[in-house]
């Protein structure tokens, strides 16, 4: 970014910063700001601070300048306290349940997780923001990160956009839909200065090893089939994560309060597609004695699943002038490098998972 960032050393709070992405924004944060950051976050099975705990290092991060809490959204006394503690000026809230199988295993955590611990938020930053003084007020900011999910399915044709009606197809999507209409209602009631993001599916390093493109490089490098659901015809907008963080970033310095923003980087690619992307170039990286291809194999497809996902991005680009910066082939061919020099984190968090 070239711009002049608004953000400078206010007080952020991030939920979910454990996470994939949250860890990714953090990163960012501890990089290109003095802002004072509390990452709030439950440590569930997909939870880890290693790559921020790596730059906090890296970059001499003072203790006044970062700090963890351990605390879940579903406890609602404590998130009261949390936040009249620290008196954010910025939220990013990025906490959520994200599998989908999960979701359709377990629906009930991403009812507590997704809609009650959101809705406990927002009331604990409601009571919060309408007593601040009028300058604070009128400079606090509340980013709520969803997903494209809450849109449903596509066709072989058209994109999501901002206008596109909510159509969730599963547990997961329902409960982030639901999430977005809470932040929404708070919004429209009481004037919380919001905005919300949706975006498309995330990729790059340090990703939990569950999601697709984890699962098919460690799978390979174990020489152990890689599933596939059904024909892998199914496509996804995929995206790299730091591309993600900076369109967060945009949305916050530029966004129009109470607007929503789609998130994409107009890169479409089935399931299967992706699967012979990083098997071809694990075949360079890392020869075996047979393609990695000939791993994939095909299993039961999941229940409810999506046909395709694509993003109409021109509202961030055009009115905020954000663009994803990571050419797809580069950035994957990037993330199957991490991945293969980084097989021991991915145990080890794999290994915590049948711990929990």
């Amino acid at each position: 970014m070239n711009k002049i960032l608004k953000i400078t050393n206010q007080k952020i709070l991030v939920t979910g910063g454990a996470g994939f992405i949250g860890g990714a924004l953090i990163s960012w944060l501890l990089k290109n700001t003095q802002a004072t950051i509390i990452n709030l976050d439950k440590l569930g099975y997909a939870s880890d601070l290693s790559r921020i705990n790596q730059d906090i290092e890296l970059l001499n991060v003072s203790s006044n300048r970062y700090k963890f809490v351990l605390a879940d959204l579903i406890d609602n006394e404590k998130i009261i306290d949390l936040v009249n503690d620290f008196q954010p000026d910025i939220v990013f809230h990025l906490a959520a349940e994200s599998h989908v199988d999960r979701s359709i295993a377990s629906p009930r955590n991403f009812l507590d997780s997704n809609v009650i611990g959101t809705f406990n938020l927002l009331d604990a930053l409601k009571n919060y923001w309408l007593n601040l003084a009028i300058e604070r007020k009128n400079s606090f900011r509340f980013l709520h990160i969803s997903t494209d999910e809450v849109y449903g399915s596509l066709g072989s044709k058209g994109y999501f956009d901002e206008r596109t009606p909510y159509n969730p197809t599963s547990p997961y999507s329902a409960s982030k839909a639901a999430s977005d209409h809470f932040v929404k209602a708070f919004y429209y009631t009481y004037g919380i200065p919001i905005l919300i993001t949706n975006c498309s599916n995330n990729y790059g390093p340090w990703q939990y090893p569950e999601k697709l493109i984890p699962v098919i490089i460690s799978n390979a490098l174990s020489n152990q089939p890689i599933p596939i659901y059904g024909d892998g015809s199914n496509i996804r907008d995929w995206i790299y994560v730091d591309d993600h963080v900076e369109g967060l970033i945009f949305v916050f310095e530029y966004g129009l309060i109470g607007n929503s923003y789609c998130i994409g980087s107009s890169e479409e690619h089935n399931n299967l597609e992706i699967a012979n992307k990083v098997c071809r170039g694990l075949d360079v990286i890392r020869p075996n004695l047979q393609p990695y291809e000939n791993l994939i194999k095909s299993v039961n497809d999941r229940l409810g699943h999506d046909q395709r996902y694509a993003i109409n991005s021109k509202k961030i680009k055009e009115k905020l002038g954000w663009k994803p910066r990571y050419k797809f082939n580069d950035a994957l061919q990037n993330t199957v490098k991490w991945y293969v020099n980084n097989q021991d984190w991915c145990n080890r968090v794999s290994m915590k998972k049948k711990l929990i």
